[in-house]
């Protein structure tokens, strides 16, 4: 399959850079949001 094909069936799975590629803060999974979401994920009993 063709990186357009998939694009189209799946989305942009794979971003053309990666976090560290990138300048700190862009992107909205990058630095301290997604570190935040982690902790609002964290069951209760990890305390």
């Amino acid at each position: 399959m063709d990186r357009a094909r998939l694009e189209r069936i799946f989305g942009d799975v794979f971003p053309d850079t990666t976090a560290d590629e990138r300048e700190p803060g862009a992107g909205s999974s990058s630095g301290a949001a997604g570190d935040e979401w982690l902790r609002r994920q964290r069951p209760p009993h990890h305390g």
